[in-house]
């Protein structure tokens, strides 16, 4: 049987030369660039709606690929979750954030069709999302004979 190879020992440099191998304790600030149009999402992490978030990027990415140019995850607190995107605006030199869906506002969480109509609306208004289009036309045009049947519905004790 053959004995265990004994573990290998590093020591550090004791060269005392002025290169320094050691990586800067400071940080600098580089200029970024965003690529619009940028999807962002601000996720309870209290809540644990990380995975959710995380479901509507990959909604997005998958449908939207090219025409997106960044989906952000962005974890804070409070029970939070909105959905915005940062586009340019018709202004050459400006951008416009829009909010696209907040839970407090629009109540909940979006429909997956809802939001990529909402993306699309900015992002592409002239695209087609096939069958997201016509399950949200089917929606609209039954919710808008519902309220139509509402309108025609009279009270029997108001009839004279």
């Amino acid at each position: 049987m053959t004995e265990p190879t004994p573990p290998i020992e590093q020591h550090p440099p004791t060269s005392t030369s002025s290169t320094n191998t050691n990586p800067p304790t400071t940080t600098t600030t580089a200029t970024t660039t965003t690529n619009l149009p940028r999807i962002t999402i601000k996720y309870c992490t209290q809540c644990k709606w990380m995975l959710r978030a995380a479901y509507f990027a990959q909604e997005l990415l998958s449908t939207f690929s090219t025409s997106l140019g960044e989906v952000a995850l962005v974890p804070c607190t409070g029970g939070t979750f909105i959905v915005s995107i940062t586009s340019a605006s018709a202004s050459e030199t400006g951008v416009r954030e829009s909010v696209l869906w907040d839970r407090r506002v629009d109540g909940g969480f979006p429909e997956v069709k809802v939001l990529k109509s909402r993306v699309r609306n900015v992002v592409d208004p002239q695209r087609d999302l096939g069958h997201t289009d016509r399950a949200l036309r089917q929606e609209n045009g039954g919710n808008q004979k519902q309220s139509q049947e509402k309108e025609t519905e009279k009270c029997e004790d108001c009839q004279a």
